[in-house]
């Protein structure tokens, strides 16, 4: 067998020109905050605590606490007829969808061009309620079983619910590639704003759940964290004594348009979808690529495709997940492609691990700090692992000067995808 070798690639796309999407519009629902300033603020203000819960549907198990959105009422934003035929992941998408629409300006006639598109990326759907659906077939029958079951747990509810909300009649598409869902949303819809098959795409990532099913199996797999006693400082990326993840609820969405459509609509950009990349590690459904070859693949890809160099990136926003082995694989990825200069940060620890909504919600974080020239820290980073080579940045939010940022994601599956973003 021939020794395995760190991929090398130097164009994505021969002979073809880079291509930037803009992105005009960015909507955030998280346990850190809802909104965009307030959940900026809370990724940078480590000093206010998130909300971290113990859940009561999680009683019993090794891991009953979840990052929770508590400052939200859906059913006074949505409606209660609307909220009841949504399942909640769905309900953060639209909400944040609508936010993401209003901070781009656009105006509501775009829609029936038919040169609109949704794309939004989800691990799961609306499992909570397909679990609580079956637990109605088995304790009271057939008969008593939602006839929405379909509907509200399926995995393309979210973009289905968002493009009837917006009332968008271009393409509506779901993505789901586990935990690096809503990056290849993104990465999807700058490849079809860059082949001209639409103008503008609302994109990213939604998830909620609160699955007493799914956390059990990840308690046995041993991927969550088990401090009970301690849920708040319980997720620490790329700390010594991490111990694995801890599953939150979000959104977070983004507003892409071809540059010329939104330079003639005098649309404010706020940063650059500049280059993709994605890849499959072909090495097991729940454990990376050892050598991190497969997550590399995709950065290598990402950087070509966007026409940069390694040298031009000053910020990498990390999938840093908080599990043991995945934070020193991604870390050892990122120094040998990266080197040890960009400023380097997880916001999981504010935010959660949100699944298929990390990745749309950690590239809307991304475009704020190339915006602010601001990296969040990592929260409850007080052990750094000295294993890990990077400048990891934490305590508090440190100022910076870069033009260029990354970021990365990691699903089960070996599914990996990393985005680079420029300033506008």
């Amino acid at each position: 067998m021939t020794a395995r070798r760190p991929f090398a690639h130097t164009s994505a796309r021969p002979g073809a020109e880079p291509f930037s999407a803009a992105v005009t519009g960015i909507g955030l629902v998280t346990a850190a905050g809802v909104g965009i300033e307030a959940a900026w603020r809370g990724v940078c203000d480590t000093s206010v605590a998130p909300s971290v819960m113990h859940r009561p549907e999680l009683a019993g198990l090794p891991c009953d606490f979840m990052y929770s959105i508590t400052d939200l009422d859906t059913k006074a934003v949505l409606g209660v007829a609307a909220q009841r035929l949504m399942d909640r992941f769905s309900q953060l998408a639209v909400i944040a969808a609508r936010e993401a629409v209003a901070d781009a300006g656009l105006d509501p006639a775009v829609w029936d061009s038919g040169r609109v598109a949704v794309v939004i990326g989800s691990a799961h759907g609306g499992l909570p309620f397909y679990d609580a659906q079956h637990t109605t077939l088995t304790e009271r029958g057939a008969r008593r079983v939602s006839p929405k079951l379909a509907p509200l747990s399926v995995v393309n509810g979210a973009a289905s619910s968002v493009a009837m909300d917006l009332g968008v009649h271009g393409p509506s598409q779901a993505v789901s590639t586990a935990c690096s869902s809503g990056t290849v949303a993104i990465g999807t819809a700058h490849q079809m704003l860059r082949t001209g098959a639409c103008d503008i795409v609302v994109a990213g990532g939604a998830e909620s759940v609160c699955s007493r099913l799914l956390i059990a199996s990840a308690c046995q797999m041993r991927a969550v964290s088990t401090r009970r006693d301690d849920p708040q400082a319980a997720c620490r990326p790329f700390d010594t004594h991490r111990d694995g993840f801890v599953v939150g609820e979000g959104a977070g969405l983004l507003v892409l348009e071809r540059p010329e459509h939104a330079r003639a609509r005098g649309a404010t950009v706020r940063a650059r979808v500049a280059g993709y990349g994605a890849s499959s590690d072909a090495h097991s459904a729940v454990a990376p690529d050892p050598d991190g070859l497969g997550i590399e693949r995709a950065l290598r890809t990402a950087l070509a495709d966007a026409g940069l160099d390694a040298s031009d990136i000053g910020h990498a926003n990390a999938h840093g997940t908080s599990t043991v082995a995945n934070d020193l694989i991604e870390a050892t990825m990122l120094r040998r492609v990266l080197g040890e200069h960009p400023l380097v940060t997880s916001t999981k620890a504010m935010t959660g691990h949100t699944l298929g909504a990390a990745g749309g919600i950690e590239t809307a974080l991304t475009v704020l700090a190339l915006q602010h020239q601001l990296v969040p820290p990592t929260a409850n980073l007080d052990a750094p692992d000295p294993a890990i080579p990077l400048d990891v940045v934490s305590k508090e939010a440190r100022r910076g000067a870069f033009d260029c940022a990354v970021k990365t994601s990691l699903g089960f599956g070996g599914h990996n995808a990393a985005l680079v973003l420029t300033r506008a």
